[in-house]
This record gives structure tokens, sequence and C-alpha cells, in this order.
């Protein structure tokens, strides 16, 4: 019976270290880290920008008359359901495997191999993606609706190098010089190139770079791609800190697709004094960006990075021309939903704004 009585205790004192080395040994977690992405500034966009590199001078256009009528002749079509890519971007689902590649790598990781577990993240900081697999292309026509003008319609063209689709009007106004002038020009931005982050300058000379707004390649293709000075001209990247003057030339293709040419000042006064337009700015504005579309120009609020800070997506929007000041400004225009537009006349070239096309006629 003693013996009995010692083994009990044994077998007791046992159980209860067990239960003591269990309670000890749990799993340690770790927080998931942020990831090192420009934030989007929430800002409201003022008329008098703040910035030190900038001079405002509003516009003091007057508008007049109420309709729109456009020389083209097609029906409005959907907007193609592929969104392009730069021909010179690589696609994730294609990296090499050569025997030399290690499959671990985190920046390498295809957008359809990731794992759908909700409690799996992906550590890969170079884009964002928005389910990829189940992503639906941004349908621009629903930019181009509600537009007040009677006569005006829509045609599309594809840009051979990536295969996107564009939607394009033909407006006439009246220009500068107060002279009849008529624009065919893209409804929507352009969006071709392969992304940078946005705390990068787009250096590489032998291909296309553009910004998406807040690093998400979903924002490039809702609002187009965001581009610096020399990129959009297709100039050196060196065109951005020294004088490039030289090198622009009469209807500047830039990173137009061929046929096309980077919108001018000229054409922008154009736009917003079309015939029939009694809205001004507002005229020129989407819907959805605080307008009523009377032009049938579409203007979105495609935001823009500025000292590599990603603002006012929705809210506001800047775009270069093809013409240079000084070394490192070039004039520019803004606007935001709440105000007119504005010109700038000392902005720097490696901010990053939209673009527009205009075809050469």
């Amino acid at each position: 019976m003693k013996f009995l009585g010692m083994l009990a205790k044994g077998l007791t004192f046992a159980a209860v270290a067990g239960l003591m080395f269990v309670g000890c040994g749990g799993e340690s977690g770790t927080n998931a880290g942020g990831g090192d992405d420009e934030s989007s500034s929430s800002e409201s966009v003022v008329a008098d920008e703040s910035s030190s590199s900038e001079k405002a001078s509003s516009s003091s256009a007057k508008f007049s008359s109420s309709s729109q009528k456009s020389s083209s002749s097609s029906s409005v079509i959907l907007s193609s359901s592929s969104e392009g890519s730069s021909s010179s971007a690589k696609s994730s689902s294609s990296v090499a495997s050569s025997s030399s590649a290690k499959s671990s790598s985190s920046t390498a990781k295809s957008s359809s191999s990731i794992a759908s577990s909700s409690s799996a993240k992906s550590s890969s900081s170079s884009v964002k993606i928005s389910s990829s697999s189940s992503y639906v292309p941004f349908d621009h026509a629903k930019f181009l609706s509600k537009a007040k003008y009677e006569d005006g319609v829509y045609k599309q063209f594809t840009d051979e190098r990536t295969g996107r689709s564009y939607y394009y009007i033909t407006i006439t106004g009246r220009d500068t010089s107060y002279k009849a002038n008529s624009v065919t020009v893209m409804a929507e931005n352009l969006n071709i190139g392969e992304m940078v982050r946005g705390r990068t300058n787009q250096e590489d000379d032998s291909k296309i770079e553009r910004y998406c707004y807040d690093n998400d390649t979903t924002n490039c293709d809702k609002y187009g791609g965001l581009y610096q000075w020399a990129e959009m001209m297709a100039l050196p990247s060196r065109c951005n800190t020294e004088s490039c003057a030289d090198l622009i030339q009469e209807n500047h293709q830039g990173i137009c697709p061929e046929g096309w040419r980077l919108l001018t000042y000229n054409d922008m006064y154009t736009i917003v004094h079309a015939d029939g337009n009694e809205d001004g700015i507002k005229g020129v504005r989407s819907v959805p960006f605080g307008g009523f579309n009377s032009t049938g120009y579409s203007l979105v609020g495609a935001g823009y990075l500025f000292n590599q800070s990603f603002r006012n997506v929705n809210t506001g929007t800047y775009w270069y021309y093809p013409e240079e000041l000084n070394i490192e400004t070039v004039r520019s225009s803004f606007s935001a939903s709440t105000s007119t537009i504005l010109e700038f006349d000392n902005v720097l070239k490696t901010q990053g704004f939209s673009v527009r096309c205009v075809m050469v006629e």
C-alpha cells in the first residue's frame, strides 16, 4: 500500500509539470507591417495651392452658349474590358523560372497564386492588388454619361501598343485668338507604362513608366497614369532637371499613340470655350467630378503626385503642357471640383500629372 501511495504521488506531480509546460509554450504572434506605400493626402484642394514653386494665375475666361455639337458620327459603345499594359512591362505570371532563381522570392509572386485564405498576407510591397482573379476593368462610359449636349457622340480607337481602347470626341469652339477651332481629343486620360512607386523618379529611359495613385494599378485603370514632364514628353529623364527646349517639336507626340499628340494650352482653351458651353469649367468636368460634361471632355479627378505624396483623388487634377519655361519648371493647369481652371507657371517637372492626347489632323 505504501508503494502504491508513492506511485500515485509521482503520477500527480508529472501531470502538473506537463500542464505547466504546455501553458508556457504557446505561439508568439507578429504584427503585420504597414509596408512603405506613400499615404494619400485627404486635404482639400484650394485655389491658392501653397507650394513655393508654383504661382497661380486664375483664368479669367468667360463662357457662352448652351449645347455642344460634335462632328463625330458614330454612337457610344462600351469600353474594352481588357486593360492593356505597356509593351515594355513584364507580366508577373511570366517571370522566368531559371534553375538559379529562388522560388521563395517575395517580390515576384504571381497575382494568380495569391492565397485566398483570409489569414494569408502577401509580403509584396510593389503593387496593391484588388483580387486580380475577380477584378473587372473599370467601365469608362460611366465618366462619359449624363452629358448635357445633344449632338455629341463618342468614337473609340485602340492603342496598338497595349490593345487598350480609348473614347474620343471632336469639340469645336474658339482658340486663344478667339478664332474658330476644332479639337479631336481623348475623353479619357492616357494609361500606359510600367508602374513605379511614387517615391521614385521615372528615370529608366528604356521604357515608359507611370505612377498609379496610391501605388495601386486599379487606379491607373480608372483614372489613367500619372507622369513626370520628361516622361510625358518621351524625352530623356535628364530633361526634368535641365533645359530640353530644343527637343520640343510641333505636334509633339510624347508618349501618345501614333497619330496623336500631346494636349496644348490652345487645345484646352478651345475645349473650355466650346460652342454651346454655358457652364464654364463645369461643362468640361465629368458628372462624378462635380460637372455637367456639357463639352463631352469628361475631365476626372485623377489626383496627382506632389512632392512624392499622392493627393486629392476625386477632388483635383493637374496636367502639363508640352512647353518649357526654364530649366526645371513648366506651365501646367489645375482643376478642382469646387473651382475653375487655374494656371501655374512655375511647376517642377518632377510632379506626377495626368496626360490627354489630341489627334493630329
